[in-house]
């Protein structure tokens, strides 16, 4: 069996957007301590962002700080984007760690089409949201009825870092507990 490649695929934060997510503050620390955590243990980074002319770029305290993909769209599901799906493979990319906007729009269709497309997706259910509670939990079910995978930031960043014996460790640490 070979073994997972992951990437973290941050799917359209940006502030035209983000402004009526239900629970925002809340996605957006958990974001923030995903991205940190990802871009120490982690190397794969796709950030996609919907319609930039109209909906402006990603948040800037959200922006991976370096070594990252940027994909414009104006489909909703990124599988549509013929560029997307020839890094995912040239880059063996097997499994997707999803975090974003809108739940029940652009990461549902996009996870929708992933897992159709064979890739496992796990989905980061505290940093993702919809404006309306519902939309979200009602996506979130749509996408594990699937075959998504649904966790929380602190689980999935302490799945990757696999020990407490890593050099990374403590800076991982203090990412969860700020």
């Amino acid at each position: 069996m070979l073994p997972k490649v992951n990437c973290l695929l941050i799917i359209d934060i940006q502030e035209k957007i983000i402004r009526g997510i239900f629970n925002k503050d809340k996605i957006i620390k958990n974001m923030k301590k995903l991205i940190d955590a990802y871009q120490i243990l982690e190397e794969n980074i796709f950030v996609s962002e919907q319609n930039p002319i109209k909906l402006g770029t990603t948040i800037p305290e959200l922006l991976p700080r370096a070594r990252f993909e940027k994909i414009e769209k104006m489909e909703f599901s990124l599988v549509k984007i013929q560029e997307f799906l020839k890094v995912l493979k040239n880059k063996k990319i097997t499994n997707l760690i999803v975090c974003g906007l809108e739940t029940h729009i652009c990461i549902q269709q996009t996870v929708l089409d992933c897992l159709q497309k064979g890739l496992e997706v796990t989905l980061i259910s505290d940093a993702m949201g919809s404006r309306n509670k519902e939309d979200h939990e009602i996506a979130l079910k749509r996408m594990i009825q699937g075959g998504a995978i649904l966790t929380s930031t602190e689980s999935i960043i302490f799945e990757l870092c696999k020990t407490a014996d890593r050099k990374e460790f403590k800076e991982i640490k203090n990412i969860i507990l700020s």
